[in-house]
C-alpha cells in the first residue's frame, strides 16, 4: 500500500506542476489577447479530479484494497503512459496550453506532436489514467465513479473548446 500511495502523491505533485504551468500560461494568454471560456464547468473539473487522488488513497486504505500483479502492473503502464501522453501535450502547444480553456485569437489550430491524429488527445490521457490509476491497486470504485462522473464532465469540455476554437482560429485558405 506504501508504493501506491506515494504513487498517487507523485500524480498529486504532477498536478500541482501543471497548475503552476497553467497559471504562467494564462498570463501568456492574456497578454496575447485570450478570451476564456466555460468557467463555470472548471471548479467541478478540479474538484473531480481531486476526488480521483482522494479516492485512490481512501479505497487502498479504507477498503484494504490488494495489489494483484496481473491487474496493476499492465495498469501502471497505462497510468504513466497516460502521464507521457498529457505531458506530450503540453510540450506541444506550449503558452498555448491550459489547465482552463483560454484561446488566443488568430492563431492557427495546432496540428503537430499528437494533435496530428486527435483533436482532444489530452482528454484520451484523462480517461485512461482516471481508469487505469485507481486500477493499478484494485480500486474499482474509484475507477467507476470517476469514468462516470467523468464523461459527461468531458463531453461539457470537448464541446466547449470546440467552439472556442472555432471562434478563435483564422479561417482555412
Amino acid at each position: 500500500m506504501i508504493p501506491y500511495t506515494v504513487l498517487v502523491l507523485l500524480v498529486a505533485v504532477e498536478r500541482l506542476a501543471e497548475l503552476v504551468t497553467a497559471r504562467r500560461n494564462a498570463a501568456w494568454s492574456r497578454r496575447h489577447g485570450a478570451a476564456e471560456y466555460g468557467q463555470g464547468h472548471y471548479p467541478v473539473m478540479v474538484a473531480l479530479h481531486t476526488g480521483l487522488l482522494a479516492g485512490c488513497l481512501a479505497e487502498t486504505w479504507l477498503g484494504d484494497r490488494p495489489f494483484l500483479p496481473a491487474l496493476g502492473w499492465p495498469m501502471l503502464v497505462l497510468a504513466l503512459g497516460a502521464q507521457g501522453l498529457r505531458w506530450w501535450c503540453i510540450t506541444t502547444l506550449g503558452p498555448r496550453w491550459n489547465t482552463r480553456v483560454i484561446v488566443v485569437p488568430d492563431l492557427p489550430l495546432v496540428t503537430a506532436g499528437p494533435y496530428r491524429w486527435l483533436s482532444h488527445p489530452n482528454y484520451v490521457a484523462v480517461i485512461v489514467e482516471g481508469l487505469a490509476l485507481p486500477l493499478v491497486h484494485t480500486n474499482w470504485l474509484t475507477a467507476t465513479a470517476f469514468t462516470l462522473l467523468n464523461l459527461p464532465l468531458l463531453a461539457t469540455r470537448v464541446r466547449c473548446e470546440n467552439i472556442a476554437l472555432a471562434g478563435a482560429a483564422p479561417a482555412a485558405p
